[in-house]
């Protein structure tokens, strides 16, 4: 069924309009993930003008919605006048090829949208360079399947020969800036190895949780900092450390790493190894779970599952319920903790914990 955004989107850029199947999975009810995806959207500069969310006990191979519901689609987003149509369901080279015949707009999918988001967020030289890297692994996979109706390129300057198909030189080239960046990221990963502190130094807790969840704030509470915060997601790419003060001389560190979402893009993963290696550092994680969002039970299922795809789920673990000054009742897991990074409430019993975990 389709309808129109609520008018209090005020998001600047290209009209959108969000495309859905809804397969009816308990384990992934579609109006929180729908919410979501329409964040990431005005993350990315996108303004939301309408929505359709089709019924389906399962995806269409062909078009994942259909070839009657892909016109229906086309003709709304041309009353819409959208330039741009967002689908929440990852599509394969084969549905997207399919929609682009009958929808004559740039259809982009959610793990294209993550990718653009991070894209927008990179700051450093690093975080640009693994940024680049899944985007041209994703672009990588879908290339697949994809090359039967592509021209094929005469043997002129630039190709590797004869015969040689656009497909193949696109994975070739492609193949060859990865290799580029991969020894990048390598000499990264070496460097920062050898500026790590040597082994009985400070003790390291790293901050790990959902996008969103209030992290950064988190960490600028607890060491007094400045780190840059944003009500967006991903507002945060690049490790962040600081130092926190505990009296009497002694101290421990504390990073802030990337937010996690459910079904973070396995690219994304890869190619962020850099950064997560800190998570692999780390004495203790604090799990940051943002109290104030009703669906925090299934944010802190994707959190948990990403942990065990890093295999850190054994690494001793502190869970913080934040925002706890936005709700009448503070949800609990566990011996986890009530905190408010924005009033300050519970900081000195977490950082009381931290410290008592890290010292054990």
């Amino acid at each position: 069924m389709a309808h129109r955004a609520p008018s209090s989107n005020r998001a600047l850029g290209p009209k959108a309009l969000v495309v859905a199947v809804d397969t009816n999975d308990p384990a992934r009810p579609i109006e929180p993930e729908l919410a979501e995806l329409e964040a990431l959207a005005a993350a990315s500069g996108a303004k939301i003008v309408g929505r359709i969310v089709q019924k389906r006990a399962k995806v269409d191979a062909a078009t994942l919605v259909g070839s009657g519901k892909a016109l229906e689609i086309a003709q709304e987003a041309e009353k819409l006048r959208a330039g741009l149509v967002l689908v929440l369901n990852d599509l394969r080279p084969r549905q997207r090829k399919n929609l682009e015949k009958i929808i004559p707009l740039p259809i982009v999918d959610r793990t294209m949208l993550i990718l653009d988001v991070f894209a927008r967020h990179a700051r450093s030289s690093e975080g640009k360079l693994q940024v680049e890297l899944a985007q041209l692994r994703y672009r990588q996979s879908n290339l697949i399947g994809i090359g039967a109706d592509l021209s094929r390129l005469g043997g002129g300057i630039g190709t590797r020969g004869p015969g040689e198909t656009k497909l193949e030189v696109d994975r070739r080239r492609i193949q060859e800036r990865i290799s580029v960046l991969n020894r990048q990221l390598a000499e990264v990963r070496r460097q920062r190895t050898t500026r790590r502190p040597p082994p009985g130094g400070e003790p390291l807790a790293a901050l790990v949780g959902y996008t969103n969840a209030g992290k950064t704030s988190l960490l600028n509470r607890l060491a007094r900092s400045h780190a840059f915060v944003a009500d967006q997601p991903f507002a945060t790419l690049d490790p962040t450390v600081r130092r926190v003060w505990m009296g009497e001389g002694r101290y421990f560190r504390i990073v802030d790493t990337v937010g996690f979402i459910t079904d973070l893009p396995k690219d994304l993963l890869a190619a962020f190894r850099a950064t997560l290696e800190e998570l692999e550092e780390a004495e203790l994680l604090v799990h940051v779970v943002d109290a104030a969002n009703p669906d925090w039970p299934r944010q802190m299922a994707a959190v948990e599952s990403t942990l065990s795809t890093l295999h850190l789920e054994t690494k001793r673990q502190l869970i913080a319920f934040n925002k706890c000054d936005s709700v009448t009742e503070v949800p609990h897991r566990g011996r986890s903790l009530a905190v408010s990074a924005r009033t300050g409430a519970g900081i000195s019993e977490l950082k009381a914990a931290i410290e008592s975990a890290v010292a054990q």
